[in-house]
């Protein structure tokens, strides 16, 4: 039996998700994102991108769970890829 592969963002069951771009890197892993509704947050990335090394650069479209408590931070769960035409 095939294992299911679950490719693409995580669905929001539980936090703040909102898509963003990515403005700068800043040091130790934190990068300053610009959400679509024009805010600016900062961030940091998730476990999985850490373990999986995948790169984030300025520029990228990113998916980013905001805090509950501090809408000010989040962290970055996924980078879309950057071949795929996004509006």
């Amino acid at each position: 039996m095939k294992k299911k592969v679950n490719k693409g963002p995580k669905k929001p069951k539980d936090g703040i998700f909102v898509d963003g771009t990515v403005l700068e890197a800043r040091a130790n892993a934190m990068f300053d994102v610009k959400l679509d509704n024009d805010f600016v947050v900062l961030c940091t990335i998730c476990g999985k991108i850490r373990i999986n090394r995948i790169k984030i650069l300025p520029d990228d479209r990113v998916q980013v769970k905001l805090s509950e408590y501090d809408l000010s931070k989040g962290i970055i769960e996924y980078r879309y890829d950057s071949r795929v035409q996004t509006r």
